[in-house]
């Protein structure tokens, strides 16, 4: 049972910490789309074989077999390992369908993880040392994992999305603001060390803390911010209620992230945190978002 303080990961975590659900690719696109690359891949083969049939010109036959097996193996792992490498993610054929290889995090995939998904398929799943046994895991690991991961996904840490589909929001979008006074601080932030995990318990904490007891919004609350100045610098001023702590480091990572995305201003004006309330008989509580 997940604790409220640290949720299941999502694939992927704005600035603000809001939780992002990428969209899976299906069975049957990825089918059609490695359809289209098989068949591009044997026309670059029989294109090459001819070739290499021509320069040959029959005086060393060893020597041409051994230069079209060199050949067979580049076209069949060479081909998807350059071009997920090179074109983030994507084959011809994912291309075609909207696909793309995207890390477990949602990050886009290094020649590493291009690698080890083009060496797998060769040896284990296209076609497979044991085929068609091989290629069978495969497509029941890709059936019945919950991101439709095949062996090679496993092995290297990744799975294909539908990219024409758009992130989908786990929580429904709220932003908030650094009010006037805590404005030199959240500028002097260090946010290196605050990771997706903390920084999206904290935004659900915001987001629910009206729906709690005044005695858990106060145990929760505190125990979110001591994670959080554990890990940022320099602590917030003396006297500065936990709500506008939580809500500004918010903000101020939010605001970071998309300089950093380049992104446009946002179209609609930030909500204004939650504002202090009166300490009740039983603890502070947070007011509802607006």
């Amino acid at each position: 049972m997940s604790s409220p303080d640290r949720p299941p990961a999502p694939d992927l975590v704005s600035g603000e910490g809001v939780a992002l659900q990428l969209p899976r690719a299906g069975i049957g696109s990825r089918l059609v789309a490695t359809l289209i690359d098989v068949v591009i891949q044997v026309i670059a083969l029989v294109v090459l074989i001819l070739v290499t049939a021509v320069l040959a010109g029959g005086s060393d036959t060893a020597a041409a077999a051994a230069l079209i097996i060199t050949e067979a193996v580049l076209v069949i792992a060479g081909y998807p390992i350059l071009t997920e490498w090179l074109n983030h993610g994507r084959t011809v054929g994912k291309a075609a369908l909207g696909l793309r290889v995207v890390r477990d995090d949602g990050g886009p995939i290094s020649f590493r993880q291009a690698l080890v998904r083009g060496l797998s398929s060769l040896v284990l799943e296209k076609p497979g040392i044991a085929f068609p046994i091989t290629t069978s895991i495969g497509l029941l690991t890709a059936l019945f994992s919950s991101r439709s991961k095949r062996l090679g996904d496993l092995m290297a840490g990744t799975f294909v999305i539908y990219e024409r589909g758009g992130p989908q929001r786990s929580i429904a979008p709220q932003y908030f603001a650094v009010p006037y006074q805590l404005q030199p601080w959240a500028m002097a932030l260090d946010l290196t060390r605050l990771d997706d995990h903390l920084a999206l318990a904290v935004r659900q904490f915001v987001m629910r803390a009206h729906q709690m007891t005044p005695a858990a919004q106060h145990a929760l609350g505190e125990s979110l911010r001591a994670q959080l100045q554990a890990v940022i610098a320099p602590p917030p001023p003396p006297g500065t209620p936990t709500p506008l702590v939580l809500t500004t480091v918010l903000a101020e990572r939010r605001r970071r992230a998309d300089l950093s995305a380049g992104a446009p201003p946002m179209s609609r004006p930030p909500v204004a945190p939650p504002p202090a309330p009166r300490p009740p008989a039983d603890g502070p509580g947070f007011a509802p978002p607006a």
